[in-house]
């Protein structure tokens, strides 16, 4: 029975919780103020984060992107070397009836054009195999810089611990039996790809916003240039800088500034293709990468993210305010693809320059 006509919302949501073996977590908003008890209710009926009176549009919208990045992380996807056929595929079973996406490969030989095609997040190896050693092919991983972070196993028959030891120093994290139990075997492999995919995270990630840094955007960015290049298509890089952003942080506080930051990332996440590419350059300025992109198009887009991002309104305890955005695009040409980068920020300078809040097209 419900006595208190305030507490409906929660109890309907408390039966819609029944339906699940784990509750969803939501967001709960009441009119009045709260008391502990109608807090505690909503705790207890899934509720992570909790509203009253007038309700925050931006930060709803970004502690729906906390719970929405909760959801259950993509299968591990772990590449199998072993020489003997029926013992691959037999590893091969285990560990895609418990979730992971495995390749398998019995010539070891094989294995440096299988990492750039599959890109593993864990790697299996044999200790023994007849045209060369799990060892040696754990060093020979190890030599290229850019497979540093992939966690290397041995799954062997070997039972010597001395022998186990002495191979982890080849550049292996870890050495599993082939006699363990499948179950367990599966929970080490994503033990070690789940501290895998943190360390990835901290290497290619910006800290605050979860953006690509500074580093892999410009990656990308070369990678896409290539591309562009080899197929004729279009590409255009886009610098965005917040307008007067030391000034939110002087009347505001660097809270409030930080929450710009996300705020606008989150946005440019939400708007970008699963093509493109977004980072943060540095402080309040991001890079943006639209593959198969005219220049026309990208300033279209660009201006449409702009006039919207205008109308997102900050709530403080020091009072309300809105942000704005410039924006300097530069559209790949055979001349300046080893300046591109120089080339949007010029455009960025000419948008700053002009009085901000506008999109600018770099001059060829």
């Amino acid at each position: 029975e419900v006595k208190d006509r305030e507490l409906a919302g929660l109890e309907a949501l408390k039966k819609a919780q029944a339906q699940y073996e784990h509750p969803v977590e939501c967001i709960v908003f009441s009119e009045k103020a709260a008391n502990i008890f109608t807090r505690l209710m909503a705790t207890r009926t899934g509720g992570r984060f909790f509203h009253t009176s007038q309700l925050d549009v931006g930060r709803v919208v970004e502690e729906l992107e906390e719970l929405t990045q909760l959801m259950p992380p993509a299968p591990y996807r772990v590449l199998i070397v072993d020489d003997s056929r029926s013992q691959g595929l037999a590893t091969q079973r285990a560990l895609n009836q418990g979730g992971l996406i495995t390749e398998v490969i019995n010539d070891p030989l094989l294995i440096m054009d299988t990492i750039e095609t599959v890109n593993p997040e864990i790697i299996l190896l044999d200790m023994y195999m007849p045209s060369c050693m799990g060892t040696e092919l754990a060093q020979v991983i190890r030599q290229l810089e850019e497979y540093h972070h992939i966690p290397i196993v041995f799954l062997s028959a070997e039972e010597d611990k001395e022998k186990q030891v002495s191979a982890m120093g080849f550049g292996a994290d870890d050495f599993i039996s082939k006699s363990e139990e499948a179950k367990y075997l599966v929970a080490e492999i994503k033990a070690r790809g789940r501290r895998a995919r943190e360390l990835v995270t901290l290497m290619h990630r910006d800290s605050l916003t979860g953006l690509l840094n500074h580093t892999r955007i410009l990656k990308h960015l070369h990678q896409e240039i290539d591309k562009a290049l080899s197929s004729g298509t279009p590409l255009c890089f886009a610098m965005v800088d917040i307008d007067h952003f030391k000034s939110v942080n002087d009347t505001y506080g660097h809270p409030e500034g930080d929450r710009v930051i996300k705020r606008l990332a989150m946005f440019l996440k939400q708007r970008l293709r699963k093509s493109d590419f977004v980072g943060r350059y540095g402080g309040e300025e991001f890079a943006i990468v639209l593959t198969n992109t005219t220049v026309e198009d990208a300033k279209v887009f660009l201006n449409d993210i702009r006039e919207q991002y205008s109308k997102f309104r900050y709530h403080s305890s020091k009072g309300e305010f809105t942000s704005t955005l410039s924006c300097g695009i530069a559209e790949l040409t055979e001349q300046n693809q080893n300046f591109i980068t120089v080339s949007a920020d010029e455009a960025l300078y000419d948008a700053k320059r002009g009085g901000r809040n506008r999109v600018c097209i770099a001059r060829h």
